[in-house]
């Protein structure tokens, strides 16, 4: 009996800590907008009834339905930004991600890492780092589900993502 209850506690704690992510801590942070979106919420989008000759969106109804998890967040303080840096960081070493793309215009360093799916194109999740310039905001994009990355300037398009026009160049790019 004794084994049983340390299975289940071993249980409940390890999926505790596996449904949070590296970013969690940014969620209710002063200085930072966060946009949070789920598994649950992807399903209901992907249930609304859409005109067939509506091409794109029926693109992205499909889209939505292949996602697991949206994270943005966005700061414009200085330290906030250094310790998403850092976070960012940290985690593209610990979760194997490859860099798909990287901008750098006039102060605005942009990273796209990916974890690629069974095809070039398939992409399992997407992690977006863009260092603000100036007086721009800061933006950790986490993207999970299991997508084709050309679709995702239909998303960037309906959802209106910070940096959406980043990874609409990346979706072009890697074409």
């Amino acid at each position: 009996m004794k084994n049983f209850i340390i299975t289940l506690v071993f249980a409940f704690v390890t999926q505790a800590f596996y449904a949070q992510s590296a970013f969690d801590k940014y969620d209710g942070q002063d200085d930072v907008t966060s946009v949070i979106v789920n598994k649950k919420m992807f399903d209901l989008m992907s249930k609304v009834k859409v005109d067939a000759s509506d091409k794109e969106t029926q693109q992205y109804i499909n889209l939505i339905k292949k996602l697991d998890y949206l994270k943005v967040f966005t700061t414009k303080n200085p330290k906030v930004e250094a310790d998403m840096k850092a976070s960012a960081d940290k985690y593209i070493k610990s979760a194997g991600l490859e860099e798909l793309m990287r901008i750098n215009d006039s102060g605005k360093n942009v990273r796209i890492m990916v974890k690629s799916g069974a095809t070039d194109t398939q992409i399992k999740e997407l992690l977006m780092f863009v260092d603000g310039a100036k007086s721009e905001e800061s933006v950790l994009l986490s993207l999970t589900g299991n997508f084709d990355l050309n679709e995702i300037s239909v998303l960037t398009d309906k959802m209106q993502l910070p940096g959406g026009t980043d990874l609409k160049k990346a979706s072009k790019s890697k074409r």
